[in-house]
């Protein structure tokens, strides 16, 4: 099952379409437009099961090496659930999920915001 078509994202106060590009048995992808962000959702299935969500944004920006031409940069920021074939309820997975976005969020995305700056 697939999450619902399209997906929206607001980075920065604009807001990107994303719909669905790519559907596999265990994965989902969905691009915007202009092929500079992607959303994917996948599931792996072994000795661990891991599910991820995975955000892929690419712009056009300096050469930091020739700054008279642009090249095109991007970054990605995932999210992985790494469960046991059993002993975690979804219900759990959740409860775990909720506590560790409320550490991220604390004090205005505090700890991205100093993960971001090399803190650890």
């Amino acid at each position: 099952m697939s999450f619902a078509d399209p997906q929206t994202i607001t980075i920065s106060g604009s807001t990107i379409s994303l719909p669905r590009t790519s559907v596999g048995e265990d994965e989902s992808q969905y691009t915007s437009g202009d092929g500079l962000t992607r959303l994917l959702a996948s599931h792996n299935y072994g000795k661990r099961i891991r599910r991820m969500v995975r955000l892929d944004t690419s712009k056009v920006a300096p050469d930091p090496f020739r700054p008279t031409e642009n090249v095109k940069v991007s970054m990605s920021v995932y999210m992985v659930f790494d469960l046991p074939p059993a002993g975690y309820t979804a219900v759990e997975g959740l409860a775990v999920y909720a506590g560790f976005k409320n550490q991220l969020a604390a004090g205005t995305d505090l700890l991205p915001t100093k993960l971001l700056g090399g803190e650890s």
